[in-house]
């Protein structure tokens, strides 16, 4: 995996992709609606749970007969591995599920669950974000030695994710493996809470958006000057941004 460089340190991973940049560019215009719009949501989610199974899972020598009848050695991943992907309703819906289904091509079916957390934004009478409410649960287990994948497009302010950690962590028999988060856009401020966080999380992304940040600080590398980047605006929606995905994605606007 092809990683572009940033100063944001090494539990972050931005994909240094090129079709993947072009469709996530195409995603974040005005003129693309349903249904282009999941499908490219299904093949940037494709690309992005693949290279981060590739960088993170384990793997194992395999060796297995061809119809040639001759051995052949390869490594390939280990389809013991136990991973979870949880449905973020309801921006994570889709994309949650594009991980599921990938996830069976590589490991064993009794290895692989799906669970649900309803989530919503809690806002003031400013539409400024204070936290997150979790609503609902439907969690099939426990965690422990599993890989837990957040597939949310948008990684906005961290709330959403943070509050999901800290509810397998405290709820949820353990301990995990690692948790992973599969964000299509991140902001410098998201990065600083999920960063500081648990150690065990690694984040994977394909753009970070900084445009509220003056300047020169546009002008400078990834995460340089951190502490003055700036990706959200007063009511903390993303900038640049790909707009409300939560609604484009459902098509209902709520």
């Amino acid at each position: 995996m092809t990683e572009l460089k940033h100063h944001y340190g090494e539990r972050f991973h931005l994909i240094d992709d090129l079709f993947s940049q072009s469709l996530l560019t195409k995603l974040c215009i005005s003129e693309t609606q349903q249904p282009e719009m999941n499908r490219i949501v299904q093949q940037l989610y494709t690309n992005l749970v693949m290279n981060a199974t590739n960088q993170i899972f384990p793997k194992i020598k395999s060796t297995k007969k061809t119809r040639m009848n001759a051995d052949l050695e390869s490594d390939i991943i280990d389809p013991a591995t136990k991973a979870i992907t949880v449905n973020l309703a309801r921006a994570g819906t889709f994309p949650s599920h594009i991980c599921y289904e990938f996830l069976h091509w590589i490991l064993k079916p009794d290895n692989i669950r799906q669970d649900h957390i309803f989530a919503a934004r809690m806002t003031d009478q400013k539409n400024t974000v204070t936290g997150t409410h979790l609503g609902s649960y439907k969690i099939g287990g426990e965690i422990t030695n599993s890989f837990v994948l957040f597939p949310d497009p948008m990684g906005a302010t961290g709330g959403t994710i943070e509050s999901a950690i800290e509810y397998y962590q405290k709820e949820i028999k353990g301990p995990v493996k690692q948790f992973v988060a599969l964000h299509l856009i991140v902001t410098p401020e998201y990065l600083k809470k999920i960063l500081n966080g648990p150690k065990n999380i690694q984040v994977f992304a394909l753009r970070v958006d900084r445009g509220m940040s003056e300047s020169h600080v546009l002008k400078s590398p990834l995460g340089l000057y951190w502490d003055q980047e700036k990706g959200l605006n007063d009511k903390q929606y993303i900038i640049p941004g790909a707009g409300g995905l939560g609604e484009l994605l459902n098509n209902s606007f709520v």
